[in-house]
């Protein structure tokens, strides 16, 4: 429900914070049985998109040139003939052709983005994990502050997606400024996010585009743990 206009939901120059009472849904080209929620665009000052893709049984996404990161937030999804459930994913290279389909009524977030080639390094090919099989590890020696990488650590990659997971009053370390960008979709939990200038109440749904350079800093509030998922693009010289 609208109260006269107001929401959490900020677009600045440097960074975007979309909450779910502003999200609009609609099918992009190619899907079948399913709808998109763009959360960023290079509309908005991004060289990725991210979305979130909400199916019907039997939907399927269109076929892109560009390579391709999916994890699956509800339901079931079949990958290249794998089907990959709840905390799920699979990467696809650019112009894959593979079929995506979901089994039943099922959500993934989705980021799509032109591949950038390595010189001598091969271009990945498709793989499908399990968020539950990558080992957790403490950020900067923190245990209450837990990073999964689901990507690969191999430079024929050109972005990274990794789950933080804290525990209840963790924080990260410092503020970080970088040349990254940064699509964040929390997962679960709250807390309070530091962007630029400006501060943040966060919670599960919420999506946050950070910009090159944006000062960024999150702490965790409340008595569940905090989660979110996190892409930066990695592995690349920044003239490319």
């Amino acid at each position: 429900m609208q109260h006269l206009g107001h929401t959490r939901s900020s677009h600045r120059r440097d960074h975007l914070l979309q909450t779910p009472d502003t999200f609009v849904r609609a099918p992009l080209p190619g899907m079948q049985k399913a709808t998109a929620i763009v959360h960023v665009a290079p509309a908005a000052g991004a060289r990725f998109t991210q979305y979130t893709a909400g199916f019907e049984p039997g939907g399927t996404l269109g076929q892109t040139a560009a390579e391709r990161f999916l994890y699956v937030l509800e339901g079931s999804i079949r990958v290249a003939g794998k089907l990959v459930g709840p905390g799920g994913y699979a990467y696809l290279p650019p112009a894959a052709g593979e079929r995506i389909e979901a089994a039943e009524v099922s959500r993934a977030a989705v980021i799509e983005k032109p591949y950038l080639p390595l010189e001598g390094a091969a271009t990945p090919a498709t793989f499908i994990g399990a968020e539950a099989d990558v080992p957790a590890q403490p950020l900067m020696g923190d245990p209450d502050l837990l990073v999964r990488a689901l990507i690969p650590a191999d430079a024929a990659f050109d972005f990274a997606v990794n789950t933080m997971t804290y525990a209840p009053g963790a924080a990260l370390a410092m503020v970080e400024i970088h040349v990254m960008e940064h699509g964040l979709l929390m997962l679960e939990g709250g807390g309070i996010y530091r962007l630029g200038d400006a501060w943040y109440p966060v919670t599960a749904g919420d999506f946050i585009w950070m910009g090159p350079y944006c000062p960024q800093w999150f702490g965790a509030i409340g008595k569940t743990p905090a989660k979110y998922l996190i892409y930066k693009d990695w592995n690349r010289h920044p003239l490319d």
